[in-house]
């Protein structure tokens, strides 16, 4: 493990840039971005794009180790170069960002009111290669819409049972059950769930550290034991699908914990503006985000 990366994650400001949709959101994070389907004719194609809009995030002045701890690579991402450089290298050693790899294949369907991971039958060679390339750690997302125990239960048993496998490979995992933020459960879930998170935490062994991707909490300052915790190297927050502006200001309330926004990181972003015209809406945008994330 890299111990330069590993301080950094710990000890430095700043926040989590995303960076890894995948088939399923590339689409609609395009669209977003001003480039419509008839741009690209086939999952290749899409995903040139994508990576074209990630390149120039990740290339531009304004995305800098200074403020920007980490970024989430798609595995796609992570195979291809920026300037000549993988993807990761380029990250670590022109930028001072540590790089982090989405593993998970998506969600399974919905029982007992949440989503697990679906089965992930290629994830030993994909961590593996992950080594290889440099990259810090990973990160996998699960689901949970509904306060039933059994769904909760079965959400962070798998977490915690890849992220064992994910710490024995050599990389740090990021575990991610997301609470539904429209769900009138989420704050009883967010009750259990950081109980049920606690109870896990032995099971990764002495020494070691896993990182949590949570939902911002409705309670603020709830998961303010799990940030304290010796186990556990960083809280970060996912936007849930709230806006910037609003995520920004619920994330500030909660002490100690930083950002890892995909959509509010991008929000405003277009192909069609100038150079300078995507620079500043990308500082402006990195500037608000870590601000929230150094209360």
């Amino acid at each position: 493990m890299n111990q330069d990366m590993h301080h950094k994650m710990a000890m430095a400001d700043g926040f989590i840039a995303a960076l890894d949709q995948s088939g399923g959101s590339t689409p609609k994070a395009l669209a977003l971005y001003g480039i419509g389907e008839d741009r690209y004719h086939n999952d290749d194609e899409m995903f040139d794009r994508i990576h074209e809009m990630r390149s120039r995030i990740i290339v531009d002045p304004a995305f800098g180790g200074d403020r920007v701890l980490a970024a989430i690579l798609f595995a796609g991402t992570m195979d291809r170069e920026i300037d000549s450089m993988g993807t990761a290298a380029y990250l670590w050693e022109r930028k001072q960002i540590v790089p982090i790899l989405k593993v998970d294949q998506g969600l399974a369907a919905e029982a007992n009111g949440a989503q697990v991971m679906k089965p992930m039958p290629g994830l030993a060679e994909l961590l593996e290669r992950a080594v290889d390339k440099g990259v810090f750690g990973t990160k996998m997302r699960s689901v949970i819409s509904a306060a039933d125990p059994a769904g909760i239960a079965a959400v962070v048993d798998q977490q915690f049972e890849v992220g064992v496998q994910i710490l024995d490979a050599g990389l740090v995992p990021i575990l991610e059950p997301e609470v539904d933020i429209n769900s009138p459960d989420k704050e009883r879930i967010e009750e259990m769930l950081a109980a049920s998170i606690t109870d896990h935490l032995p099971t990764i062994g002495d020494g070691r550290h896993v990182m949590l991707k949570l939902s911002i909490p409705t309670v603020d300052n709830l998961y303010r034991p799990l940030i304290d915790d010796d186990r556990v190297l960083r809280v970060v927050a996912l936007s849930g699908g709230y806006p910037r502006d609003e995520a920004n200001e619920r994330l500030s309330r909660n002490h100690g914990m930083i950002a890892s926004f995909s959509r509010a990181l991008t929000e405003g972003l277009s192909a069609q503006q100038s150079d300078a015209e995507f620079s500043a809406a990308l500082d402006s945008a990195i500037a608000s985000i870590y601000a929230a994330s150094i209360t």
